[in-house]
This record gives structure tokens, sequence and C-alpha cells, in this order.
């Protein structure tokens, strides 16, 4: 076949399905040069999700008319100052962004550069252009773009609906907005009521701007349940929020990454966000964040997708570690505590339709009730009470633990020592403990809690290289199918790190001859099962440092309080101190909350007492 040259209109045409996909891009191609020409107001109007009409107001420096009939000109820029691709400090660059609109839209631009005294009009039509005339304008740009894709109308075709159009549109305004906390935005699309970022004059600190727009655009639940995070690497620099484990959501929507101002969805950020939450969220369920990353201009590649969703880091490892150690130093403290969306929730249950017993049943119930306080003289302060020493050493040891006791009214009253958690006061069927503090009552899910604590501690152990093993003293044969066993036997150096000594045993049998102390008297042939179920997950995993956390939490369920067991009070009060002595204790190995907190202020309101 014989080569030729295309076309202009038709390559501009070529270049729109690459950068203008959709409504949404155009409009992100557009803010983006507002954002460029130093404005600090962008109103944008949407029609019929931005396929009728999207136009972008600014403020900004504004174009000479020389300037305006370059800017439609493919490769035209005033991003580049020379010709060093990677000395890039603006959003624009490629010239298709413009042209490529013109191309398949009915596209004018009016602008007035600043001081000037007219503004100047430029239309392009299907990639035709009509000469420049004068208009009417302040000082910005004005540019509408109107019957996106009219001249391929095949792409039409390929819109989603309306209001998915819209959804997608504002999206794009809303993260525009968190990156730019110092602009004023404003969304107005059809007849519904405007969208509107704007700007607090008494906000000078770029922390608090940046704190109100978050909360403006996300909400002030995602504030509540959040931890700001600060931290500067070699050059690096990452900060922004990260959520609470236990506020997490069923898809990644609430996950808001930027490099130098641009929002991506990269692949390498994203992994590393999976690894810095790693253990703390159930599965499949996703973070709630807002990262900001700053990276100098010559150590990204913002050029790798024709809308720059992606970047290419000239030392990705460096970036993803930056992002893990970040995001977990800043829950390291946040992490023993659960979203406050628990306790609404909580409250919400109590609510319930009030009951008027008549006197009669009044007065029969209220008879069997003092008549059962007589019975218990030595009535104490726990709902269930079990003999003390039945966890033995599975809980740290501490200074008098127990507390002073002192006498009331012949009765021996626990005061044992009060940390943030409070004191326990009772025990409910046997599953969750009733704790107290000055200013609120918390409901903790013992089995959950100490699933945590045993599991930080034999992670701890493991990367000390101490993990302390106990022999059996009868070892443990476990049967299972050949193809479990195999898997099993094949991950025995890795177990043996975990304290776990596991022997072939002919067949499809495994040997078990020693276990982890940690775990106590835990049901050996149930944990031998589980694991080997969950090799099964990471078969084809290399991430070895991933399958043995995976194995620490299967071994750290066995080996926790079960739910069910009474526990007596020094046991539910030194569960309490260590929760608030170990790390991520606000939620357990599987990213369940551990705990419910009340404050007295709801519970007086429960019962009508504010």
């Amino acid at each position: 076949m014989t080569i030729r040259l295309l076309p202009a209109q038709l390559v501009n045409r070529i270049a729109a399905g690459e950068v203008v996909e959709r409504p949404a891009a155009a409009l992100k191609e557009l803010i983006e040069n507002a954002l460029d020409a130093s404005s600090t107001r962008i109103e944008v109007t949407l029609r019929d999700g931005g396929q009728s009409l999207i136009r972008v107001v600014d403020n900004g420096s504004g174009m000479d008319p020389d300037e305006l009939v370059l800017a439609i000109e493919r490769h035209a820029t005033s991003k580049l100052p020379d010709e060093d691709l990677w000395n890039i400090h603006s959003f624009g660059f490629r010239g298709e962004a413009l042209p490529s609109i013109g191309s398949v839209a009915r596209m004018s631009i009016t602008s007035r550069k600043r001081g000037a005294d007219e503004a100047w009009l430029l239309t392009v039509e299907g990639g035709v252009v009509s000469p420049l005339r004068p208009a009417s304008l302040t000082e910005g740009t004005c540019v509408e773009v109107r019957d996106l894709f009219f001249a391929t109308p095949a792409r039409l075709k390929f819109l989603k609906s309306q209001r998915t159009e819209s959804e997608a549109a504002r999206e794009i305004v809303e993260k525009l907005a968190m990156a730019h906390p110092g602009i004023a935005f404003i969304l107005q699309e059809d007849e519904r009521r405007p969208v509107q970022f704007l700007l607090s004059p008494q906000l000078i600190d770029p922390e608090q701007m940046m704190q109100e727009r978050l909360s403006a655009v996300l909400g002030a639940e995602f504030m509540e349940n959040a931890v700001p995070l600060d931290c500067v690497r070699e050059g690096l620099a990452l900060r922004g929020y990260a959520g609470l484990p236990t506020w997490h959501r069923p898809t990644t929507r609430q996950q808001y990454l930027f490099v130098n101002g641009r929002p991506v969805r990269d692949r390498v950020l994203l992994g590393a966000l999976r690894g810095a939450y790693g253990d703390l969220l159930p599965s499949g369920r996703h973070p709630a964040v807002v990262l900001f990353l700053s990276v100098p201009v010559r150590d990204v590649d913002v050029n790798v997708h024709p809308t720059k969703a992606e970047v290419r880091f000239r030392d990705a490892a460096m970036v993803r570690g930056l992002i893990v150690a970040g995001i977990r130093h800043a829950l390291e403290p946040a992490a023993q505590f659960t979203t406050s969306t628990l306790a609404p929730t909580a409250i919400g249950q109590f609510q319930a339709e009030p009951y008027v017993p008549s006197c009669g049943a009044f007065c029969h119930q209220h008879s069997i009730f003092a008549e059962s306080l007589s019975a218990q003289s030595d009535f104490l302060p726990m709902a269930r009470v079990a003999p003390q020493g039945d966890l033995g050493d599975q809980f740290v040891s501490f200074s008098d633990p127990v507390g002073s006791g002192g006498s009331t009214g012949g009765r021996t009253v626990l005061q044992p020592p009060v940390g943030r958690l409070g004191a326990a006061v009772a025990q409910v069927h046997g599953t969750f403990i009733v704790a107290q503090t000055a200013e609120s009552l918390l409901i903790i899910d013992q089995h959950a809690a100490h699933e945590r604590i045993v599991y930080e501690q034999m992670k701890q152990a493991w990367v000390k290289g101490d993990i302390k093993r106990q022999i059996l003293l009868i070892p443990e044969i476990v049967d299972m199918d050949e193809a479990r066993a195999a898997r099993l036997l094949a991950a025995a150096a890795e177990l043996e790190k975990l304290g776990l000594v596991v022997e072939a045993f002919g067949g499809a049998s495994v040997l078990v001859r020693e276990v982890p102390s940690l775990l106590g008297q835990s049901d050996v042939k149930s944990l031998i099962k589980d694991i080997a179920e969950e090799l099964a997950e990471f078969e084809n995993s290399r991430l070895i440092e991933v399958k043995l956390e995976a194995l620490c939490a299967r071994m750290a369920c066995h080996g926790s309080v079960r739910s069910g067991r009474a526990l007596n009070s020094h046991e539910m009060n030194a569960l309490l101190r260590q929760m608030e002595e170990t790390p991520n204790t606000g939620q357990c190995n599987h990213g369940r909350p551990t705990y419910v907190e009340m404050s007295l202020s709801d519970l007086q309101k429960l019962f009508d007492r504010r």
C-alpha cells in the first residue's frame, strides 16, 4: 500500500479519540488550562452531562489575538519554556487538547489578556477555524464547547447515560478542587443547584484551607475518620489524609491520588496503598484516602498516558516505600480507635417504641426485682464472673493488675487501673466486655481484640526472629488430601519461622511437632487445616512477607480468646490494658472493629436526660 500523510483534520480527530473520549475528559483539559493561567476562580457550566454544552470561565491571565490563534494549533504550547521535555511545571503540555476538541465539536474561545483594552473571539467548528473578531469579556478566558462529537457521530454511541457522564464531569471538578484549595470552583449543571467550593476570606493557612476544601468535597464524616500525614524523604514529599482502617469502603472511589497536583490512577501508588493497609482491612474492602505526592519534575514522566491518568517514576521503589511508611506512621497512634460512625449506629439499635406497662404489671415486676436484689446480698458489678487464672500467661502481666480492693457494705468491689479504655464492668453473653470511662461507655468484642493482640505479638516476634515454641507432648497427626498436604509441606520452612514445625507422615498426613507458645491450648488440627487453605490463596505468590503475615493472622485467630468464654474482672481489665499498649487494636486481623464507644452525652440523649 502507498504511504501518505493524513489530512490535518483527520489527525486531529484521531488525537481526539485519545484525549477526549468523553465530556469529562474535555472538561479536565479546559480546567487545567485555566489553572495554568493563574486563575483564582473557575466557573463550569454543563448541559446534558456535557454533551450539549461545556463552558469554562476563568479570571486568569487571558490571551492576546496572536496567542489565541496559536492555541488551536497542534503542539503549540505555553507549557514548555524550552525544548526540555522533562522541564514541565504546569498541567498542560500536549498540543492536541484544544485542536482535538475543535475538530469534533463546535468550540468558541473568548479571551482578554490581563491589562488589555478588549477581548477577542475565535470559533472552531468541526475543525474549520473562523476569523478572529472583537468580543466583550472581562479579564480572563471563556471556552464554550457545544455539540461534542457532532463531527464524529459514531463516538456518540460509546457515551454512557447522561447521569453517568454528569457524575464523571463532577468528579473531575471535585478532584481538581481538592488539589487546589486556594482556588474557587463553581459547577452549574442543567437546572440543578450550583455546587460551590468557595474560599473563606479568614483562612490564610494552607492546611486549614485544605481541611475546609476536603470537608466541602468529601463531607465532614471523612475528616472525622481520617488522620493527617506529612512526611519527606530524599526530595519526595507526601501529605494528605488517610482514613481509619475501620472506616473502609466497598469500592476504591474514595481513593484520591495526586502527583504534583495532577489526579492520577497509577498502579504503583495503588499497590503501595494496598500494602500500607495490608492486614488492617477486611477482604474486599478499601481504604479512603487523599494523598498528595510531590516529586521533582525530572523524577516523574507525566506523558506516558494521553490524558496523564498514569505517570512513570524514576524510582518507583522509593515512592512506594514513602507511601507505605507514611501511612503506617500516621495510622499508628490512630489505629487503636474505631470509626466515629459506629456509635450513632449502635445508639440507633437501642431506639425502640416506648413501652408503658399497666400499674399492676409494673408493681408486679417491681416486687420481683426487689426480691431478687434482697436475695443477692453479695451482688457484684459483673454480669458474669469466672474463676481467675483461666487465661494463664496469655495476658501480659501488669503491676497490680487487679488493683486495690475496698470494702463497701460488706462487699468487695474491684478497682482496676483505668486507662484510655476505662475499666471493665461486665461481660455480656460470654462475648462482649462492657467498660466505662469518665465520659463514655465501651462495648468490646473480646475475641476480635485479643486476636489483634496475639497477631501483633507474633509479628514482632517474627521480625526479631524470636518466636518461642513449645514441643507437643504427643505430636498431632492431621489427615488431609494430598494437594493440601503437599502445599503445607512445601511451606514448612516458612512455617518454622512462625514457630510451627510440621513433617510428612506418609500419604496425605502431616505431623505437627511444635507450635508457637503464644497460641496456648489451641485446636492444632483446625489450625493446620485452615493454614493449608490459606496457603492456597498464596500458592503463586512470591511475596513471602505477605504470605507470612496471612499465616500469622490465621494462627492468631486460633490462639485468641474465643467467643463464649467467661472472663473474670482481672482478665477483662488486663485485656483492656493490652489493647491500649498494642498497635492497630481498633480492628481485628480481618478488619472488623474491636469495640464501639458511645459518649455519655449520647447515652443521656437516649434517655431524654439532655
